[in-house]
């Protein structure tokens, strides 16, 4: 037997012994991805007796001389990276008083602690190593005896591939992977090294950046969200399934109670989903105001099978103007009412049909037309309607409306002389001015018509004033000459008394 320094001390005083065994268990992984040979066995056969097997090449004593193994760093989608796992886990085990031994076709190895060459005062942990004793045993064993089943259940939870969680999609930068309970875990190349509260979803890292190379301390434990954000984003953005992008959506609806999940809080992320989901084509992006403001479309929308789904302002304003996977239109408020409008019918009312007031006001269509000179010759119709498509620009229902050839008026409207000269003239600017609501020719010609109208009221007003007048005066004279006569039958004196009546009546 030959003893070999390990050259460590007892360390790491904060790990426990499923830590230790995490070592061991990542490295038998490693060895079975790089030889591409059979899964590992993690076996019980006795009290506190465990076996870790792999069936690879088989442990070397070089090994315990190894710091960072290039082999590993080469090796994009392996676990342990650093050499150093195995010594870190065999200090432990020493420290917590478990049993650890190996053996290979190569050697058998057990531990012990002894005096340090030409050193005596300094005692190291030393590998002893043995001639094998199976020399054609296949693969590499670690028994590890006076660990419980607890330690053993515990480091292989740290393992995707002992986890249970369901992968739901892969993508080139790693997995989402469905999540089984209350908290979310990070996995880096399988192992995790992260525990999420506020997830949708558990991720498992394939594709490494720099910064996760950083964070990735020799512990594997409590790597920071700083570290794997930018890469959980990534796998998010570059996931296709329904199935995620339905969850990601549906949690969009938690914004206005303030229990949004912590991925849509991203704003690409929730636009990517977004777009996943309008893709089904039986949906509807509203935010909360315009639920509010727009019951009739919720409920059209809802009719016709829609799915509502509630967003963010700030994920609305992104998803403007842009389309879907398949590039389609996205579904928000405004495509759904051009596309309602598209499929509108009027339903017109035949002026006979009308109720007698009704009529009494729209037989006044002409004269209010007169008071701007007349209706616009591109004016082919007036119409009645008892339903009308919504105001452009808006999600409200409109109270008239000029197609280019009609001018079309809620029946409503007819209930004062009012509302529906109001309506009238406003379409007849629209007709004038072939121009839309809320643009410059349109307010111009809308001033134009404001100011005919006035100089036609103010006209009339003036020749009713001088009718008056007339009027005024000759009852004035009528009044004076019967005046005269009674004076002209009285005695002078009364006569005098009255003197300030005839200087009054004298200036008529």
């Amino acid at each position: 037997m030959k003893k070999f320094d390990l050259n460590i001390d007892r360390m790491l005083e904060n790990w426990d012994a499923f830590h230790a065994i995490r070592e061991i268990i990542a490295n038998a992984l490693d060895e079975q991805i790089l030889t591409g040979t059979q899964e590992i066995s993690i076996t019980h056969d006795g009290p506190g007796f465990w076996h870790i097997r792999d069936f690879g090449r088989g442990l070397r004593h070089e090994h315990f001389t190894m710091n960072e193994n290039q082999e590993k760093l080469d090796h994009p989608g392996l676990i342990g990276k650093f050499g150093v796992g195995l010594k870190d886990a065999l200090a432990t085990f020493d420290r917590l008083g478990i049993e650890a031994s190996i053996r290979s076709k190569f050697c058998d190895v057990s531990f012990d602690r002894s005096e340090k060459h030409d050193f005596s005062d300094v005692i190291t942990l030393h590998a002893c190593i043995s001639d094998p004793s199976d020399p054609t045993f296949v693969g590499t064993e670690f028994i590890l005896k006076g660990c419980s089943a607890e330690d053993i259940e515990r480091a292989k939870q740290l393992f995707l591939q002992f986890s249970g969680e369901e992968t739901l999609e892969r993508t080139p930068y790693g997995e989402v992977l469905r999540k089984g309970g209350d908290l979310s875990y990070i996995y880096i190349n399988g192992i995790r090294v992260a525990e999420e509260e506020n997830f949708l979803f558990s991720y498992n890292i394939t594709s490494l950046t720099a910064a996760i190379k950083k964070a990735l301390n020799r512990e594997r434990t409590n790597v920071g969200r700083s570290a794997y954000s930018d890469r959980v984003k990534s796998i998010l953005l570059a996931s296709s399934s329904e199935t995620i992008a339905k969850v990601l959506v549906d949690d969009l609806g938690n914004f206005g109670r303030g229990t949004l999940h912590d991925e849509m809080k991203w704003a690409d992320v929730s636009v990517h989903a977004s777009k996943i989901t309008n893709a089904t084509g039986n949906v509807l992006f509203l935010t909360d105001e315009e639920i509010m403001n727009s019951p009739r479309f919720v409920e059209e929308a809802q009719a016709s099978g829609r799915q509502i789904i509630t967003i963010p302002s700030t994920v609305k304003d992104k998803l403007l103007g842009q389309v879907d996977v398949e590039g389609n239109a996205i579904q928000d408020l405004g495509n759904f009412v051009s596309e309602w409008n598209r499929s509108f019918e009027f339903k017109f009312v035949p002026p006979e049909n009308l109720t007698s007031s009704e009529r009494s006001v729209f037989a006044l269509t002409g004269r209010i037309a007169d008071l701007v000179g007349g209706l616009p010759s591109r004016v082919q119709a007036i119409e009645i309607s008892e339903t009308m498509r919504p105001e452009t620009g808006s999600f409200a229902e409109a109270r008239g409306l000029w197609t280019g050839a009609e001018i079309i008026i809620k029946r409503s409207e007819l209930a004062s002389i009012e509302g529906y000269a109001s309506v009238l003239l406003h379409e007849i600017a629209h007709a004038q001015s072939g121009e839309t609501d809320i643009t410059l020719g349109f307010e111009q010609e809308l001033t134009k018509l404001l100011g005919m109208v006035a100089l036609k009221v103010l006209r009339e007003a003036a020749i009713e004033g001088r009718v008056f007048q007339e009027s005024a005066k000759v009852q004035v004279a009528e009044i004076s000459t019967v005046w005269q006569q009674q004076v002209a039958s009285c005695n002078p004196a009364p006569a005098k008394k009255t003197g300030f009546w005839a200087r009054l009546f004298g200036k008529y």
